[in-house]
């Protein structure tokens, strides 16, 4: 599958938008993190790599790509896995169970050990443990991964007066702006709180045409409340595209938010990119039907 162009029609707006439906491309891998996969999987298989190593939390995105492309591409693929107390829980986290059905094998860790993955120590820990392996970083972002988040903009996003992406680790965000024309401006919208993305995203641009919007994580990442429940729900029943609740459905909040703000300059044009992640959304409701709150009520198919 490709991804499509699709414009929003918003009663009484005075700015046009359009959702790129990134989520469209690989009905498995899709959106940011099919594109921060393929020129790393080019790049392990140049190594001769056999095995793909990776980091993720219980519901990520991340992890079940690599699972996924690791199968799809003929390598073994290993996750640790941020929380030791889900080891004997995959059966019920739909996310860690279908990366586990694809052959990933899932190393579960404490929250302690796992905040040392970026250290050289724990990194010759793993090869230890594990042998050789080609390194993915959580969450995917390397400068392999920003190349090909490069791509997720084509010629016909130059139109577009406004870009804006959800902002996880910064990977996407950083390949967008790298991609942009000066005259544009990228808004990312962090789905965590925290300042610290703005290093990591100066660590690979040079362009300043962007910006970040901290106001619509709902309490950071992972975190839901009812009214952005009610939005994605709504935003189904209207427009028939499915939004996630960690990423994409709180930038899209976000700008429609804005945009009844009046904050957009009447007739822009606005570019929303929707990253994927919708797997996520069967563990999420697992969740929020435990505490008895509403749903998320969209079509996954």
């Amino acid at each position: 599958m490709e991804s499509i162009h699709k414009q929003i029609i918003i009663p009484n707006a005075n700015v046009t938008v359009t959702i790129k439906r990134d989520d469209l491309i690989h009905p498995i891998i899709s959106g940011n993190k099919y594109r921060k996969l393929k020129y790393n999987l080019l790049e392990a298989n140049k190594l001769q790599a056999k095995t793909l190593l990776t980091f993720g939390g219980a519901f990520s995105n991340h992890i079940l790509a690599v699972a996924a492309a690791g199968k799809e591409n003929g390598f073994s693929t290993i996750g640790i896995i941020r929380g030791e107390e889900l080891s004997d829980k995959v059966a019920m986290n739909p996310t860690l169970q279908k990366a586990q059905d694809y052959g990933m094998n899932l190393h579960f860790v404490t929250r302690d050990e796992y905040r040392l993955k970026d250290s050289k120590d724990y990194y010759n820990t793993l090869k230890k443990n594990f042998g050789d392996f080609y390194l993915l970083p959580e969450g995917g972002t390397n400068e392999l991964a920003i190349k090909g988040c490069e791509e997720i903009v084509s010629l016909k996003g130059k139109e577009f007066d406004f870009i804006c992406c959800s902002v996880g680790t910064g990977g996407t965000i950083s390949g967008i702006i790298n991609s942009s024309e000066s005259n544009q401006q990228v808004l990312g919208f962090p789905s965590l709180k925290g300042d610290f993305l703005q290093q990591d995203i100066c660590k690979f641009v040079q362009k300043t045409n962007w910006k970040l919007i901290n106001d619509y994580h709902f309490g950071g990442y992972g975190k839901v409340t009812e009214e952005l429940i009610l939005f994605i729900n709504q935003f189904y029943a209207t427009y028939k595209i499915p939004l996630d609740p960690i990423y994409t459905g709180k930038m899209v909040f976000g700008v429609f938010d804005l945009i009844y703000k009046n904050w957009f300059p009447i007739n822009s044009k606005i570019l929303l990119i929707h990253t994927g992640g919708i797997q996520g959304v069967e563990g999420m409701n697992n969740l929020l039907r435990q505490k008895k709150q509403l749903e998320i009520k969209i079509d996954e198919t």
